[in-house]
């Protein structure tokens, strides 16, 4: 079982998770896939190692003798993996593809990280969720950062962060919005093909209200053209101008209290951000590399 690592991890994903559908999503694979590699280590081992409860998942004693020695694995693998990727010396140009507020926000402040991981240079292309999958299947990119989820075959997919998209503007607003205070505001929106567009007219409607029915401004394609908008409105106006973005994409400036944030009362507009690869690349040393690094980090 030891030749085959891969099972392992899952069940190091599993304990991590606590859920075995949580472990599926972060791995990529079927939840039967999941139970199936547990059962395989199982009777592999003759053993139990987890049990199932209702507030999640549980270590067997043997499970927890298990895990000391699958997390010694993987902690001696990586290691080992780096020596590899020095040896390999591969002068080449490692292509990242992202979505706009994951390549403009995000992935910026990781980029020398990944570089000094895998030795190499690191190049990113930024566009459409759909467009950079589209050039993963190309194989004109390496690894996929999406926002949107964009499924196709032959392509692994991995849960990777958390995503909320909050109510701004550049004037201080109710902490919990209802639907009367959405129509009390000046709005500048997104273009109706994005995906932050479906996502909120969906939870609008839930809510009884239509972006049809708001006082639009202006419909932008750009995030950053939106930011700037909001940013340099009358602030003198009695109607607050607000749009609806990514917390990631105006984290410095809530912080520095130059545009500020409200949610909707009741509801929550979350999104899951996504890596993804070519499954002929899933054990490529590289993409590996890559890809474990940004699982690592769980909040960004």
């Amino acid at each position: 079982m030891l030749k085959d690592f891969a099972k392992l991890q899952t069940f190091l994903m599993v304990i991590k998770e606590k859920s075995f559908s949580k472990a599926s999503a972060k791995l990529g694979i079927s939840q039967p896939a999941v139970t199936q590699q547990i059962k395989f280590i199982e009777d592999y081992l003759d053993t139990k190692i987890v049990d199932r409860k209702k507030n999640g998942i549980i270590l067997t004693k043997e499970g927890e003798d298990l895990f000391r020695i699958a997390l010694k694995l993987e902690k001696a693998i990586q290691s080992s993996e780096k020596e590899l990727l020095k040896i390999i010396n591969k002068e080449f140009t490692f292509v990242m593809g992202s979505s706009f507020s994951i390549g403009n926000y995000i992935l910026p402040n990781y980029l020398g990280e990944i570089k000094k991981r895998i030795d190499n240079e690191v190049f990113m292309n930024v566009d459409l969720s759909c467009n950079i999958i589209d050039q993963l299947e190309d194989k004109k990119i390496d690894v996929a950062l999406i926002e949107s989820p964009v499924f196709k075959d032959g392509i692994v997919y991995r849960e990777w962060v958390e995503d909320e998209l909050v109510v701004f503007s550049n004037k201080p607003l109710k902490k919990q919005l209802n639907a009367d205070d959405l129509m009390e505001f000046d709005w500048i929106c997104r273009n109706e093909d994005s995906h932050t567009r479906k996502l909120t007219s969906e939870v609008f409607e839930e809510m009884g209200v239509q972006c049809n029915n708001f006082n639009v401004l202006g419909v932008l394609a750009s995030q950053t053209a939106i930011k700037e908008s909001i940013l340099h409105a009358d602030k003198s106006s009695e109607r607050p101008v607000v749009s609806i973005m990514s917390r990631h994409v105006l984290k410095t400036e809530l912080e520095n209290g130059t545009l500020f944030e409200a949610k909707l009362k009741n509801h929550k507009i979350n999104r899951h951000l996504y890596i993804a690869y070519m499954k002929e690349r899933k054990h490529d040393a590289f993409v590996d590399n890559v890809v474990n690094f940004l699982l690592s980090l769980n909040k960004v």
